[in-house]
């Protein structure tokens, strides 16, 4: 596919399915589609032939590019003023299609500027595919601000050594983890955002030893990415946690809605134009928001609530642990009991579910403690290396 080639094709209204490799070509192509008022449906390429034929029969674009060239089809227009549709990425294995509007997408980038003091001159890395919010908006940033971009798909301790003026990136945990494993030079950049899943205490004390100055963020494909930045909502976003302890989202940043599914639109808001997270949290007097998980993972063991990160993050901590997924399993005495599963460091000794209960106990109550122990060759992943609870 050439640029020009979807250049003449784009019309105002169209819904374009783009299938390219990341790198520079992106910015040709999201700068045309604005210009000429059609949205751009980024397709992930490691997604399989049957699952990217599954988000296009979803999506009914009106126009699919890709390395083999540029075609129109009797898809369903769109909003003008939806700039992107993306494909939701999470545990559960269903995505839906968040409409963004043009004016979301400016508003997160200026927000997201503003609090971590990023100028129009500073370069950005971009390692995060395009068909994830985090990887596209990274991209926006040369648009909206005329940041300059470095691309790079593979980060190794050599390629961040060799990346210049770069001052700014967005990881995922997983990158983060092998890239301070691998004693990469991070401290090079000014801030270093952290998403796509929760940072541990661990994972951030090991940055903060080696000077790389990280921020958690927390948002979704919904709220056009990140929207609280170090436990702090952007300028103009509101946070509340609802009487059933679900976090609620509200500002200029927020999704349109899902693509051709109102019922799911309509379910996705509360009165008053509050965004539905499916996250439980909290919301503390002066502002600060805290992140429980989602509210469907949530463990009720006699009674009691028991949020499987903050169980993951304590056992994890262990030296024997390699990855581990908590979740609850029927139980006849307690309702639920917490099941750990765990990856081992070493393969012919696996920790014991005694041993791991003790570790445990030095952060967490007894009643939040795992009662079965499963060991497991590997934990699946979604694309951004959340994993697969489902």
């Amino acid at each position: 596919m050439t640029a020009s080639a979807l250049r003449r094709t784009l019309r105002a209204g169209d819904l374009a399915a783009v299938a390219l490799q990341p790198g520079p070509a992106w910015l040709a192509v999201l700068r045309d589609g604005r210009e000429a008022g059609a949205a751009m449906l980024p397709i992930d390429l490691r997604l399989s032939d049957r699952e990217r034929a599954a988000v296009i029969r979803a999506a009914q674009p009106t126009v699919v590019a890709g390395e083999e060239g540029v075609r129109r089809l009797d898809g369903v227009p769109i909003d003008p003023e939806i700039a992107l549709v993306i494909a939701t990425s999470g545990t559960s294995g269903q995505a839906r299609l968040a409409e963004l509007p043009g004016a979301a997408v400016e508003a997160a980038v200026l927000a997201s500027a503003t609090a971590i003091d990023a100028r129009a001159e500073d370069r950005w890395l971009s390692c995060l595919p395009p068909a994830h919010i985090g990887g596209l908006l990274v991209l926006e940033r040369h648009l909206l601000l005329g940041a300059p971009i470095t691309f790079r798909r593979r980060l190794s301790r050599a390629t961040v050594a060799g990346l210049g003026d770069a001052r700014f990136t967005s990881l995922v945990p997983t990158q983060l983890t092998r890239l301070l494993d691998a004693a990469a030079d991070l401290g090079r950049f000014r801030a270093v955002l952290v998403g796509g899943s929760g940072v541990d205490a661990e994972l951030a004390a090991r940055a903060a030893e080696a000077g790389v100055r990280i921020v958690p963020t927390y948002g979704m494909t919904e709220t056009c990415g990140g929207v609280v930045y170090a436990g702090r909502p952007l300028a103009g976003v509101e946070v509340r946690a609802s009487r059933w302890g679900e976090l609620l989202v509200r500002g200029p940043t927020l999704m349109r809605g899902y693509r051709l599914d109102p019922e799911a639109s309509v379910g996705a808001f509360e009165p008053g134009g509050w965004l539905r997270t499916g996250d439980g949290g909290e919301v503390a007097p002066d502002g600060a928001v805290r992140v429980h998980g989602r509210l469907a993972d949530v463990i009720v063991s006699g009674g009691e609530k028991i949020w499987p990160a903050e169980v993951e993050a304590a056992l994890s901590s262990h030296p024997e642990v390699a990855a581990v997924l908590v979740t609850g399993a029927p139980d006849r005495e307690w309702g639920q009991r917490v099941v750990a599963r765990v990856v081992p460091r070493r393969r012919s000794d696996p920790p014991t579910l005694a041993t791991l209960r003790d570790h445990a106990a030095a952060t967490l109550s007894r009643h939040k403690l795992p009662r079965e122990l499963i060991v497991v060759e590997r934990l699946e992943r979604a694309a951004l290396g959340k994993i697969r609870r489902r």
